[in-house]
């Protein structure tokens, strides 16, 4: 299919790399753009159309209160493209930050950040995540300020190696004899040459910091359970598998990993379009 598309549209493996991220980009922005158009009425409670099957009606059925199941998935899909959206750029501004400050503010600071990474990455991020969570009291609060503070070790230890190989490039050294400070020096050279792999990082980053918030929700120490969050959704489903609702579960868990292999599209693909070793493919 891909070879009969690439004669009758000549284009190379970059631009149809290309043309898949916008698509994919494009559904998640019907995702949330969807959420504000949906009426909010149709997850109001209806005891009349409880329990009802997947028909035209509505798409992906009825729970228990007669709420449109199709409404509440793409309003926990918004909400938690939201949350991990805030939680990733919250997580990959401390990898900034720190792997910088670890390969610029000497061996001091280089131990200290270290020993921070090697801490983080020896607890599971769900553990501390729930941990942090359950301190601050759960709801939109603790779970973005515990998905920022857990997910960014690995990229911080990334960007420390990029960091300590480019201060060593000839063009920074020259730099340096001119008298250049080292902020100068980190903002105009380091920070530029670093930044694609910050944004790799981000992207392959965000259908983790996903799941992991819909795992501690559906543990009940994430989001409200008020809010239409899909952790939420799947929680309240487990009850009623076994009366043959499969519905309540099947939809939102399918979408919630369709969005999650979006992202993960998305991350892939942008790799390979920066990534100087395929620029003639």
């Amino acid at each position: 299919m891909i070879h009969s598309l690439n004669k009758r549209f000549p284009l190379n493996r970059r631009q149809w790399t290309m043309i898949s991220i916008l698509f994919a980009i494009a559904f998640l922005v019907v995702v949330i753009v969807g959420s504000f158009l949906l009426d909010e009425g149709r997850m109001a409670t209806n005891l009349q159309n409880r329990n009802s099957p997947p028909s035209f009606n509505h798409l992906f059925g009825t729970d228990w209160l007669g709420r449109d199941m199709f409404t509440r998935t793409v309003k926990g899909l918004s909400l938690s493209i939201w949350v991990g959206l805030i939680g990733a750029i919250g997580s990959v501004s401390i990898a900034l930050f720190l792997g910088m400050a670890a390969a610029t503010m000497g061996k001091a600071a280089d131990r200290i950040v270290s020993w921070l990474i090697d801490l983080f990455l020896s607890v599971p991020h769900l553990v501390t995540l729930i941990l942090i969570a359950f301190t601050l009291g759960g709801g939109f609060k603790g779970i973005v300020i515990g998905l920022a503070l857990t997910h960014w070790p690995s990229l911080a230890r990334v960007i420390r190696a990029e960091v300590m190989q480019v201060r060593s490039a000839e063009f920074v050294q020259v730099s340096r004899k001119m008298g250049k400070s080292q902020w100068w020096i980190a903002m105009h050279h380091i920070l530029p040459h670093i930044l694609p792999q910050a944004l790799i990082g981000f992207m392959l980053m965000f259908p983790h910091v996903i799941l992991h918030e819909a795992a501690v929700t559906f543990l009940g120490l994430g989001m409200s359970p008020h809010e239409p969050a899909i952790g939420i959704i799947l929680s309240e489903s487990m009850k009623y598998l076994s009366s043959g609702m499969w519905w309540l579960a099947f939809f939102p868990g399918l979408c919630l990993l369709l969005i999650v292999r979006t992202f993960d599209h998305i991350g892939e693909n942008f790799r390979m379009l920066i990534d100087p070793s395929r620029a003639h493919d």
